[in-house]
């Protein structure tokens, strides 16, 4: 599933240092309104991903930028601007005892989902399709040494 707002757009990139602060009023944003200008950035849309944090034990939330699969199913990307370390809502997503499900809210409701961490042939074919979609992936990933991780967020049951 491919739609406009998934094509390549002018994308001006945060610092690191900005990404924190930006994150906690996007959070604040989403938390309040599903005004297009909001829930929609660079030509990009968001999705308010719900997580329990894995030591803390409180609900954690982080505003990310999403991509469609050929399947028409919700993938982020853990990429923190290329910096060496994954993001800590990524690192929350890998304690599946505390997160099996999370969840996604979207402009337009929310679902929980069974995150899926995608591997070998899976990960390049859909890397490969979202970094020809979205070219500043491929920057990130040549400023770090770790692969940057693709998580898929596939419905399992709705949430009213």
């Amino acid at each position: 599933m491919t739609s406009a707002s998934q094509r390549n757009a002018l994308f001006i990139e945060p610092s690191r240092d900005e990404l924190v602060e930006i994150g906690r009023r996007h959070v604040a944003g989403m938390e309040v309104t599903d005004a297009a200008e909001v829930w929609i950035s660079s030509d990009m849309e968001f999705l308010l991903l719900h997580t329990i944090g894995r030591r803390s034990g409180q609900t954690r939330k982080a505003a990310l930028p999403f991509w469609y699969d050929s399947a028409g199913c919700r993938v982020i990307v853990a990429s923190l601007v290329g910096a060496p370390q994954h993001p800590a809502w990524y690192l929350n997503l890998t304690a599946a005892d505390v997160n099996p499900k999370v969840l996604v809210r979207l402009r337009s409701g929310q679902y929980w989902a069974e995150p899926q961490i995608l591997e070998g042939v899976e990960y390049q074919q859909l890397w490969d399709e979202l970094t020809a979609d979205r070219e500043f992936y491929r920057d990130y990933q040549s400023r770090c040494a770790r692969r940057i991780p693709l998580i898929r967020l596939p419905a399992v049951a709705e949430d009213s």
